[in-house]
């Protein structure tokens, strides 16, 4: 089963990540928290692993609208955000919203899935240019 939406880019991995916050900004996602794999498992495994960090992602009014079809979605927000190095290249990922269809089995979120995919796949082909 594919659960994400991806890109890879010819670009550093810091200035990446600063350009999907912005290209996320660009459709209305804030990121509510960040989560530095790399540096997290080297401090707690004393493990090395390439440049990895989780953002979550949110669109408040997409949130509003998912959290009014089901409360207990909140469960699967925020959208998140993968930024890891990969063979010299940047790999960008974003959680697949239409899984909260899928995992849930509730048509009444589907609206809100269609919404937040446009909007992540917007922002990850925004990468490229």
């Amino acid at each position: 089963m594919e659960y994400g939406i991806s890109t890879t880019v010819d670009a550093p991995f810091a200035p990446t990540v600063e350009k999907v916050r912005a290209t996320l900004a660009e459709q209305g996602f804030g990121v509510l928290t960040e989560i530095d794999i790399q540096a997290t498992l080297r401090a707690k495994l004393g493990v090395e692993l390439e440049e990895y960090v989780i953002l979550g992602a949110c669109n408040p009014p997409l949130a509003h609208q998912a959290l009014e079809a089901d409360r207990r979605i909140g469960l699967l927000l925020p959208c998140n955000v993968v930024v890891r190095t990969a063979g010299g290249r940047t790999v960008v990922e974003a959680m697949d919203p239409q899984l909260l269809v899928r995992f849930t089995g509730q048509p009444e979120l589907a609206a809100v899935a269609d919404q937040a995919a446009e909007r992540l796949r917007t922002a990850l082909a925004g990468l490229s240019g």
